[in-house]
């Protein structure tokens, strides 16, 4: 029996050292800790040394540990030997299950991982996702129900919130963070706390990394219904406070989110994040009012700008346009994109800025803004507004001192 159990973490730590390690599940706990129900082990790496990810499931919260390697041999060696029944063991080319039964008999059973046909097509390959459906804030928040099934009314929820995950990690990837011991986030207009609930847990679940996750909403309600889902989960990196964009004082903010920011709220979200030199900047903006009873429309464009449901694409597209331009003159390297298909929402539009080390062609920039600002007759653009007077080099090279 207990070489069976020896074979396994020789097993275990062979995919380790061969690199074709994917992940451990131990299951079925039979030690004496109320509420423990699962864990799950993952690799990852931590300032350069190579370490295994603990998350201990709960019955309503997770909790993360994370050690060096052959200390995370001998704490599973004697899991498997004394706490869980069951250890599910996935590598590159096996599955390796190790059970063991009511009169204490371990069986030890192998499987081959059938190859993925190069042929097999794209749209039957599983999806990933960012988020696993059996993350306890979804119970909480009413994604999933009480066995992690999906709510089907929100499906399309489910959707944004991965695609937002996927969004952010690329982000993370491309930014200077990566190195970074604390990660300090926050969420503007957090609302019912969908995806700054998937932050937090993507940061420390999915990476491992120690993140102070923040959401900021007006709505005092909303503020006390995810602080008290926060608490119940014992999240303590995450934290709820009623506030607005326009009165948050600055302070040291390595990722800042605004999504659905209405008009103008969506550029004090970018200057405040330009401000406090976060390292990504993400919007989601709405309701642009602000251009289009300024623009006046060229000769050339007004039998096109005469209908005004063109009119209000066209002020959406300059007002978008010019915030990536302040933003690319910055220091951000920016881009703006379908954030989720129409069908999900009709908000569906990202700027997204990731703060660059490359030079910047400030006033190339600033001369291409002065030139759309003249094109259509706009007098005044409130982040070019705030961004002057800060003094952050945002000077119009098209206006007289």
């Amino acid at each position: 029996m207990a070489d069976q159990t020896a074979i396994f973490c020789t097993l275990l730590a062979e995919s380790l050292a061969q690199k074709s390690f994917v992940k451990l599940v131990l299951g079925k706990y039979r030690g004496p800790e109320a509420g423990l129900q699962r864990l799950f082990v993952r690799r990852l790496v931590i300032r350069d040394q190579e370490s295994l990810s603990f998350v201990y499931r709960y019955q309503t919260r997770d909790i993360t540990k994370n050690l060096p390697v052959p200390a995370a041999l001998a704490t599973i060696s004697e899991l498997v030997a004394t706490a869980f029944a069951n250890a599910h063991l996935q590598t590159a080319s096996e599955d390796i299950q190790l059970t063991v039964n009511k009169k204490g008999r371990y069986r030890l059973q192998r499987g081959k991982v059938p190859a993925r046909s190069a042929a097999q097509p794209e749209h039957d390959q599983p999806k990933k996702r960012f988020v696993d459906l059996d993350a306890p804030f979804l119970v909480a928040l009413g994604v999933t129900n009480a066995r992690h099934q999906l709510v089907p009314a929100m499906a399309r929820k489910w959707k944004q919130i991965n695609k937002f995950i996927e969004v952010l990690d690329h982000a993370l990837a491309s930014s200077n963070l990566p190195k970074k011991e604390r990660l300090q986030v926050v969420d503007f207009g957090s609302g019912k706390g969908y995806l700054t609930f998937a932050m937090e847990e993507h940061l420390r679940r999915r990476l491992g990394r120690k993140a102070q996750v923040t959401g900021v909403e007006l709505r005092e309600d909303l503020v006390l219904l995810c602080a008290k889902a926060a608490q119940k989960l014992g999240l303590p990196g995450l934290s709820f406070q009623r506030g607005d964009i326009r009165s948050y004082t600055p302070q040291d903010i390595d990722i800042m989110i605004a999504l659905h920011a209405c008009d103008v709220a969506t550029d004090y979200a970018i200057h405040l994040g330009i401000r406090a030199g976060a390292a990504i900047i993400m919007c989601a903006p709405c309701c642009h009012k602000e251009i289009r009873p300024q623009m006046q429309s060229p000769p050339v464009l007004r039998p096109l700008l005469k209908h005004g449901i063109h009119l209000g694409q066209e002020a959406e597209m300059v007002t978008d346009s010019l915030r990536a331009l302040l933003l690319e003159a910055s220091g951000y390297t920016t881009r703006i994109f379908e954030f989720v298909a129409l069908e999900h929402t009709s908000k569906n539009k990202m700027i997204l800025a990731v703060k660059g080390t490359g030079p910047i062609h400030t006033q190339e920039l600033l001369s291409q803004i002065a030139a759309l600002k003249d094109f259509y007759g706009i007098r005044e653009q409130c982040l070019e507004s705030l961004l002057q007077a800060d003094g952050l080099g945002m000077k119009d090279p098209g206006r007289a001192e």
